[in-house]
């Protein structure tokens, strides 16, 4: 579904985008003040050629010696010195300023929009968030380094230039304004008309990759249905609508050049006029009358280049109205989330991925694991009482009844939007160290109630708490007597992003204090430090874009290192096997085991050996719990799960039997 306009993240107001701005800005006043009075002094300067030229005239005019000359020419040298570099000096400052509000803003944009909640941005689509983030920057990017320099020097010669002319004669400076209503009836035709066009242009750029990211990321779904000539109709629209935005733009350019011209001409007629009749009643020399021509003529290039560089404003104002959009969120629409996530969350509204996740295993898997294999009951304790449909209580027998709650989820329920309701009052508790499988079908919620126990995203009702702290609290959980320095729950999802950089580096996200000596370890933990050291540089091989890249089931088992080395007392895996394919998913549900070893654990299943292999199942149907037991229980219940599980082993060659090591 193509993202409508109204999903859109936020578009900053004129005025707070200017406070934003001033915000900026103010950190960097002393660099602001410098680089403006050495660009004013060096405009005062420069100033000077127009006098020193008159003077020559006069000179000539007179009939006077040669020699006459030497003075003003030596001084018209002296000027453009002073000038070169007195301007260099003054934008080499403005230009650090704009570099440096820039980097501000980056740093910023970034920040609020990490921390933006997983359904907020898929609502929105990710090709909003990608055109603010190319666009926009690059818009605002090239406005700080070429416009703004051009801006704050046109602006001054323009200030200091009708000033000079009021000094020759103030009759000067009144031919040269009538210039300006022409000039102002102009800016204002077209900032009136250049804002509407720019912004819409940005959203229907926004649009247009949103559509293309859509039809390209699901190119597969889309041959499939033979949808292809819709999806190139939807993209052909989108791509219309920004080219008939950019046409508009253009042709609005082209009206405002041709009414600076008649500007022009009529400033430039009035001023020479002007002085023909001063010199003819002897009010000025032919000097002073040529040197108000020539001030008349210097002011072309700045107020053009002001005027034009309003074409340059406007679209850079529009970019950074979306970039300060994101940045001025309301608290209460984003969260700074105390959990790191090994992956990326999925995108979709609640849609879950029909593909094969990661281990549920305690402790290692055996690299025979497959469907029919018994789970080994534990020791006694972990007796669990029958299943209840629908209300998603637990009721527990044994020792275990007394265990610590690790993880409370208390009547959760959540909506991407009104009538789009994917989890309805679901509780569910998680004790200390307990592994629990979430199955069910495509679109049950289980991708959902994963993210939400993770904290990646608040529930609409209901809470969710990490040993007794709600998630929205923010802080760290203690388990068993042991405060967590680092993040109470970890999220693995299939959606692994291997970063551009080292290996270590890479790694060390998860903890940037990790040794060397960690980094192996966590790899041997996870079964992949046998392919870390056969890269060409070991850990200091550079991976991700650009670098080596790494298959599938290795990124995935990059995020499980990282797991290992955040050392979180509660894990979620979502899907976390299921781009490794059939072969590579054994394997890597044996390293997702070892990850999880002691560890409380959701595992959100589709893959059902990890099911035989979890403490306790739960099953969803349509955004509630409808069964809970162990893998056992629910087979002979021939409850939903006994359906499942027939659907899904039915095509399976019976295995051997396997027993999970208990820790």
């Amino acid at each position: 579904m193509t993202t409508t306009p109204a999903e859109l993240l936020p578009v900053a107001t004129g005025a707070r985008t200017r406070a934003a701005l001033r915000t900026l800005i103010r950190p960097d006043r002393g660099r602001a003040a410098l680089g403006l009075g050495v660009l004013v002094g060096a405009t005062a300067v420069g100033l000077l050629v127009q006098p020193l030229l008159g003077r020559i005239v006069d000179i000539v005019a007179d009939g006077r010696p040669a020699d006459a000359l030497t003075l003003p020419v030596v001084l018209l040298l002296a000027v453009a010195v002073v000038q070169g570099v007195t301007t260099t000096l003054g934008l080499t400052q403005v230009a650090r300023l704009g570099e440096t509000v820039l980097a501000r803003l980056r740093e910023q944009f970034v920040e609020r929009a990490l921390q933006l909640p997983a359904d907020r941005l898929e609502r929105a689509g990710a090709g909003d968030l990608t055109a603010r983030v190319t666009g926009d920057v690059a818009r605002v990017a090239e406005a700080v380094r070429s416009a703004l320099p051009e801006m704050a020097r046109s602006v001054l010669a323009i200030v200091l230039t009708l000033g000079a002319m009021a000094l020759l004669d103030v009759r000067f400076l009144l031919a040269a304004l009538l210039a300006v209503p022409v000039q102002a009836l102009t800016a204002r035709w077209y900032v009136r008309r250049a804002a509407t066009v720019y912004a819409d242009q940005r959203v229907a750029n926004g649009a247009q990759q949103q559509q293309l990211l859509e039809t390209i990321g699901g190119a597969a779904t889309v041959r499939g249905h033979r949808l292809e000539e819709q999806h190139t109709e939807k993209s052909a629209r989108a791509s219309r609508r920004a080219v008939d935005l950019t046409m508009r733009s253009v042709h609005l350019v082209l009206g405002f050049y041709a009414r600076l011209h008649i500007a022009e001409y009529i400033g430039l007629a009035a001023v020479l006029v002007t002085g023909f009749f001063l010199v003819r009643d002897g009010s000025v020399s032919i000097g002073t009358a040529t040197a108000a021509a020539l001030y008349f003529h210097s002011l072309f290039g700045p107020v053009n280049a002001a005027l034009v560089l309003l074409d340059d404003a406007q679209s850079a104002a529009a970019g950074l109205a979306r970039l300060v959009g994101v940045t001025d969120l309301e608290e209460d629409a984003v969260r700074l989330p105390h959990q790191r996530t090994g992956a990326g969350t999925e995108a979709g509204a609640g849609g879950e991925a029909g593909t094969e996740t990661g281990a549920g295993g305690r402790a290692e898997t055996g690299a025979g694991t497959e469907a029919g294999a018994e789970t080994e009951a534990r020791a006694g304790t972990e007796a669990e009482a029958g299943t209840e449909a629908g209300a998603g209580a637990e009721s527990r027998g044994g020792a275990e009844a007394e265990a610590p709650v690790t993880v409370a989820v208390d009547a959760v329920s959540h909506a991407y939007g009104p009538g789009r309701t994917v989890l309805h009052d679901v509780s569910l508790t998680l004790r200390a160290g307990e592994h629990v499988a979430l199955v069910g079908t495509s679109g049950a919620g289980k991708s959902t109630l994963a993210r939400l126990v993770a904290g990646v995203q608040q529930p609409t009702g209901g809470t969710v708490s990490v040993a007794g702290v709600p998630q929205s609290a923010g802080g760290t959980a203690s388990v068993a007597g042991k405060e967590e320095a680092g993040p109470s729950v970890v999220l693995v999802t299939q959606e692994v992003h291997v970063f551009t950089g080292t290996l270590a580096d890479d790694l060390r996200l998860a903890r940037p204090d990790a040794t060397d000596a960690d980094l192996r370890t966590a790899l041997a933990t996870v079964h992949a430090l046998e392919w870390a050291d056969t890269l060409p540089e070991g850990l200091a091989t550079v991976v991700g874009e650009g670098g080596h890249r790494l298959d599938p089931a290795r990124a995935q088992q990059l995020a499980l290192a990282r797991l290992v080395l955040a050392d979180p007392p509660v894990a979620v895996l979502d899907e976390a096997t299921a781009e490794a394919g059939s072969a590579g998913a054994r394997a890597l549900e044996r390293s997702a085991g070892a990850a999880l070893a002691g560890r409380t654990a959701l595992i959100v299943a589709h893959r059902l050996t990890q099911a035989v292999a979890a403490d306790r199942v739960v099953v969803l149907e349509a955004g509630r719990v409808v069964e809970s037991g162990t893998h056992d229980e629910l087979r002979v219940a021939d409850g939903p799960y006994a359906a499942l599980w027939r659907a899904w082993s039915g095509s399976r060659a019976a295995p051997a039997p396997r027993l999970r090591p208990r820790s």
